[in-house]
Protein backbone atom coordinates (compact mmCIF):
# COMPACT_ATOMS: atom_id res chain seq x y z
CA UNK A 1 0.00 0.00 0.00
CA UNK A 2 1.51 3.22 -0.99
CA UNK A 3 2.17 6.55 1.83
CA UNK A 4 -1.06 8.56 -0.45
CA UNK A 5 -3.48 5.70 0.01
CA UNK A 6 -2.33 5.24 3.22
CA UNK A 7 -2.75 9.26 4.03
CA UNK A 8 -6.10 9.17 2.11
CA UNK A 9 -7.11 5.94 4.41
CA UNK A 10 -6.53 8.31 7.58
CA UNK A 11 -8.38 11.23 6.61
CA UNK A 12 -11.04 9.20 5.53
CA UNK A 13 -11.17 8.05 9.28
CA UNK A 14 -10.46 11.53 10.91
CA UNK A 15 -13.15 12.88 8.67
CA UNK A 16 -15.47 10.14 9.77
CA UNK A 17 -14.37 10.36 13.43
CA UNK A 18 -15.20 14.49 12.98
CA UNK A 19 -18.56 13.84 11.63
CA UNK A 20 -19.59 11.81 14.93
CA UNK A 21 -17.85 13.34 17.63
CA UNK A 22 -19.66 16.48 16.02
CA UNK A 23 -23.41 14.99 16.25
CA UNK A 24 -22.97 13.33 19.44
CA UNK A 25 -21.81 16.37 20.87
CA UNK A 26 -24.38 18.65 20.01
CA UNK A 27 -26.84 19.96 22.02
CA UNK A 28 -29.74 19.29 19.64
CA UNK A 29 -30.31 16.93 16.57
CA UNK A 30 -28.14 18.70 13.40
CA UNK A 31 -29.57 18.95 9.82
CA UNK A 32 -27.42 17.81 6.86
CA UNK A 33 -26.11 21.74 6.23
CA UNK A 34 -25.14 21.93 9.99
CA UNK A 35 -23.11 19.22 9.92
CA UNK A 36 -21.31 20.06 6.79
CA UNK A 37 -20.86 23.52 7.55
CA UNK A 38 -19.68 23.07 11.00
CA UNK A 39 -17.09 20.37 10.13
CA UNK A 40 -15.78 22.54 6.80
CA UNK A 41 -16.19 19.75 4.71
CA UNK A 42 -17.57 19.69 1.33
CA UNK A 43 -21.07 18.61 1.19
CA UNK A 44 -20.10 15.31 -0.81
CA UNK A 45 -17.83 14.51 1.38
CA UNK A 46 -20.02 15.13 4.12
CA UNK A 47 -23.22 12.91 2.58
CA UNK A 48 -20.88 9.75 1.48
CA UNK A 49 -19.48 9.90 5.09
CA UNK A 50 -22.78 10.03 6.82
CA UNK A 51 -24.16 7.08 4.27
CA UNK A 52 -21.48 5.20 5.44
CA UNK A 53 -21.74 5.97 9.66
CA UNK A 54 -25.86 5.45 9.21
CA UNK A 55 -24.69 2.11 7.64
CA UNK A 56 -22.61 0.60 10.58
CA UNK A 57 -25.32 2.60 12.90
CA UNK A 58 -23.16 5.12 14.42
CA UNK A 59 -24.84 7.76 13.36
CA UNK A 60 -29.24 7.86 12.70
CA UNK A 61 -31.81 10.15 11.24
CA UNK A 62 -34.79 11.24 13.66
CA UNK A 63 -38.22 11.79 12.12
CA UNK A 64 -37.53 15.65 11.05
CA UNK A 65 -34.60 13.86 9.12
CA UNK A 66 -31.84 15.25 11.28
CA UNK A 67 -28.74 13.26 12.66
CA UNK A 68 -28.56 11.81 16.28
CA UNK A 69 -26.17 8.80 17.78
CA UNK A 70 -27.12 5.94 16.24
CA UNK A 71 -28.16 2.59 17.87
CA UNK A 72 -24.73 1.28 18.51
CA UNK A 73 -24.13 3.89 21.22
CA UNK A 74 -27.67 2.99 23.01
CA UNK A 75 -26.62 -0.95 22.76
CA UNK A 76 -23.10 -0.22 24.28
CA UNK A 77 -24.72 2.03 27.21
CA UNK A 78 -26.75 0.11 28.15
CA UNK A 79 -24.40 -2.97 28.46
CA UNK A 80 -24.28 -0.62 31.65
CA UNK A 81 -27.49 0.84 31.91
CA UNK A 82 -29.96 -1.35 32.18
CA UNK A 83 -32.67 1.22 32.71
CA UNK A 84 -31.65 2.70 29.44
CA UNK A 85 -31.97 -0.67 27.63
CA UNK A 86 -35.12 -2.10 28.98
CA UNK A 87 -36.93 1.61 29.04
CA UNK A 88 -36.03 1.77 25.20
CA UNK A 89 -37.01 -1.80 24.44
CA UNK A 90 -40.28 -1.72 26.25
CA UNK A 91 -41.43 1.62 24.60
CA UNK A 92 -43.54 -0.33 21.60
CA UNK A 93 -45.42 -2.00 24.80
CA UNK A 94 -46.24 1.13 26.23
CA UNK A 95 -47.55 2.39 23.59
CA UNK A 96 -49.38 -0.80 22.41
CA UNK A 97 -50.93 -0.27 26.24
CA UNK A 98 -51.18 3.24 26.13
CA UNK A 99 -53.22 2.96 22.46
CA UNK A 100 -55.76 0.34 24.12
CA UNK A 101 -56.58 2.13 26.92
CA UNK A 102 -56.05 5.98 26.37
CA UNK A 103 -54.88 5.62 30.07
CA UNK A 104 -51.00 6.90 31.04
CA UNK A 105 -48.81 3.51 31.15
CA UNK A 106 -45.14 3.35 32.87
CA UNK A 107 -42.50 1.17 33.77
CA UNK A 108 -40.90 1.03 36.55
CA UNK A 109 -37.67 -0.62 37.82
CA UNK A 110 -36.13 -1.34 41.80
CA UNK A 111 -33.08 0.88 42.55
CA UNK A 112 -32.50 0.21 45.92
CA UNK A 113 -35.55 0.29 48.37
CA UNK A 114 -37.15 2.50 45.77
CA UNK A 115 -39.16 2.24 42.41
CA UNK A 116 -37.59 4.17 39.33
CA UNK A 117 -40.03 5.20 36.38
CA UNK A 118 -38.09 4.74 33.54
CA UNK A 119 -40.52 5.41 30.60
CA UNK A 120 -43.46 6.71 30.57
CA UNK A 121 -46.50 6.82 27.83
CA UNK A 122 -49.14 9.72 28.30
CA UNK A 123 -52.87 9.68 28.44
CA UNK A 124 -54.60 10.81 25.96
CA UNK A 125 -57.53 11.81 28.15
CA UNK A 126 -57.36 15.71 29.12
CA UNK A 127 -57.67 14.52 32.88
CA UNK A 128 -54.94 11.95 32.83
CA UNK A 129 -51.77 11.70 35.59
CA UNK A 130 -48.66 13.68 35.60
CA UNK A 131 -45.51 12.48 34.54
CA UNK A 132 -44.41 10.11 36.91
CA UNK A 133 -40.91 9.92 36.07
CA UNK A 134 -39.93 13.25 37.55
CA UNK A 135 -42.08 12.00 40.67
CA UNK A 136 -41.33 9.87 44.10
CA UNK A 137 -43.54 7.69 44.70
CA UNK A 138 -43.53 5.79 48.23
CA UNK A 139 -43.34 2.12 46.72
CA UNK A 140 -46.17 0.54 49.42
CA UNK A 141 -48.65 3.16 47.86
CA UNK A 142 -48.03 2.48 44.30
CA UNK A 143 -48.92 -0.86 41.90
CA UNK A 144 -45.63 -0.51 40.54
CA UNK A 145 -44.24 -1.33 43.96
CA UNK A 146 -46.31 -3.47 45.21
CA UNK A 147 -45.43 -5.77 41.89
CA UNK A 148 -41.98 -5.02 43.04
CA UNK A 149 -42.32 -6.41 46.77
CA UNK A 150 -44.55 -9.14 46.23
CA UNK A 151 -41.60 -10.86 43.85
CA UNK A 152 -38.70 -9.99 45.86
CA UNK A 153 -37.60 -7.50 43.85
CA UNK A 154 -37.83 -4.59 46.28
CA UNK A 155 -37.07 -5.65 49.91
CA UNK A 156 -40.10 -5.60 52.10
CA UNK A 157 -40.43 -3.01 54.48
CA UNK A 158 -40.58 -4.19 58.34
CA UNK A 159 -42.48 -0.92 60.18
CA UNK A 160 -45.17 1.16 59.69
CA UNK A 161 -45.78 2.41 56.85
CA UNK A 162 -46.45 6.07 55.61
CA UNK A 163 -50.61 7.02 55.77
CA UNK A 164 -51.06 9.14 52.72
CA UNK A 165 -55.13 8.63 52.46
CA UNK A 166 -57.32 6.56 54.73
CA UNK A 167 -57.01 4.21 52.23
CA UNK A 168 -53.69 3.82 52.44
CA UNK A 169 -52.05 0.27 53.58
CA UNK A 170 -49.64 1.54 56.60
CA UNK A 171 -49.39 -2.40 58.44
CA UNK A 172 -46.86 -4.50 56.84
CA UNK A 173 -49.57 -7.22 57.30
CA UNK A 174 -52.13 -5.58 55.52
CA UNK A 175 -49.42 -5.29 52.56
CA UNK A 176 -48.70 -8.80 53.01
CA UNK A 177 -52.05 -9.70 52.01
CA UNK A 178 -52.05 -7.37 49.23
CA UNK A 179 -49.02 -9.28 48.17
CA UNK A 180 -50.49 -12.70 48.24
CA UNK A 181 -53.47 -11.47 46.31
CA UNK A 182 -51.34 -9.70 43.15
CA UNK A 183 -49.49 -13.11 43.07
CA UNK A 184 -52.60 -14.91 42.62
CA UNK A 185 -53.79 -12.69 39.79
CA UNK A 186 -50.76 -11.63 38.62
CA UNK A 187 -51.15 -8.09 39.00
CA UNK A 188 -51.53 -5.10 41.59
CA UNK A 189 -53.92 -2.58 42.19
CA UNK A 190 -54.43 0.44 44.22
CA UNK A 191 -57.17 2.44 44.73
CA UNK A 192 -57.12 6.20 46.54
CA UNK A 193 -54.04 5.21 48.52
CA UNK A 194 -51.26 7.20 47.15
CA UNK A 195 -53.84 10.39 46.45
CA UNK A 196 -57.62 10.15 46.20
CA UNK A 197 -59.23 10.09 43.16
CA UNK A 198 -56.13 7.97 42.04
CA UNK A 199 -55.85 4.45 41.07
CA UNK A 200 -53.18 2.37 39.22
CA UNK A 201 -52.87 -1.25 38.18
CA UNK A 202 -49.65 -3.12 37.08
CA UNK A 203 -47.93 -6.52 36.03
CA UNK A 204 -44.39 -8.23 36.45
CA UNK A 205 -41.78 -8.11 33.88
CA UNK A 206 -39.02 -11.00 34.07
CA UNK A 207 -35.79 -11.82 32.66
CA UNK A 208 -34.50 -14.19 31.43
CA UNK A 209 -33.64 -16.09 34.57
CA UNK A 210 -37.78 -15.38 35.30
CA UNK A 211 -36.63 -12.87 37.84
CA UNK A 212 -39.02 -9.81 38.48
CA UNK A 213 -36.88 -6.82 37.31
CA UNK A 214 -39.77 -4.43 36.30
CA UNK A 215 -43.27 -3.75 36.75
CA UNK A 216 -45.58 -2.28 33.83
CA UNK A 217 -48.45 0.11 34.64
CA UNK A 218 -51.39 1.99 34.57
CA UNK A 219 -52.69 4.91 36.22
CA UNK A 220 -56.24 7.01 35.96
CA UNK A 221 -58.78 8.91 37.81
CA UNK A 222 -60.47 6.52 39.93
CA UNK A 223 -64.05 7.36 38.76
CA UNK A 224 -62.72 6.46 34.80
CA UNK A 225 -60.26 3.59 36.04
CA UNK A 226 -61.85 1.54 38.86
CA UNK A 227 -64.28 -0.53 37.12
CA UNK A 228 -61.68 -1.80 34.53
CA UNK A 229 -59.02 -2.86 37.04
CA UNK A 230 -59.29 -6.14 36.25
CA UNK A 231 -59.77 -6.24 32.46
CA UNK A 232 -56.84 -3.80 32.30
CA UNK A 233 -54.80 -6.00 34.61
CA UNK A 234 -55.22 -9.02 32.64
CA UNK A 235 -54.07 -6.62 29.66
CA UNK A 236 -50.98 -5.46 31.58
CA UNK A 237 -50.74 -9.01 32.15
CA UNK A 238 -50.44 -10.15 28.81
CA UNK A 239 -48.19 -7.33 27.79
CA UNK A 240 -45.70 -8.09 30.20
CA UNK A 241 -45.38 -11.45 29.60
CA UNK A 242 -44.60 -10.45 25.64
CA UNK A 243 -42.35 -7.92 27.12
CA UNK A 244 -40.50 -10.50 28.87
CA UNK A 245 -40.28 -13.05 25.55
CA UNK A 246 -38.78 -10.13 23.93
CA UNK A 247 -36.32 -10.16 26.86
CA UNK A 248 -35.52 -13.80 27.07
CA UNK A 249 -35.45 -13.82 22.99
CA UNK A 250 -32.96 -11.13 22.88
CA UNK A 251 -30.58 -12.49 25.77
CA UNK A 252 -30.63 -15.74 23.70
CA UNK A 253 -29.32 -14.29 20.78
CA UNK A 254 -26.48 -12.27 22.84
CA UNK A 255 -28.23 -8.20 21.85
CA UNK A 256 -28.42 -7.56 25.52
Amino acid sequence: MSDTTTASGTQAVDRAALLVSTVVEADTPLAFAEIAEECGLPKSTTSRLLTALERTELLERDPSGAYVAGPLFWRYASRFDPFTELSQLALPTLEAVGEATGETVTLGMPRGDDVVHVAQVDSRFHLGTRDWTQVQVPSHASALGKVLFAYAALPLPDGPLEQLTEQTRVQVAALRADLDGCRRRGYATTVDELELGLSAVAAPVRDHHGDVVAALGISGPTARLQSHLAAHGRLLKNQAEQLTELLVHRRKAGVA
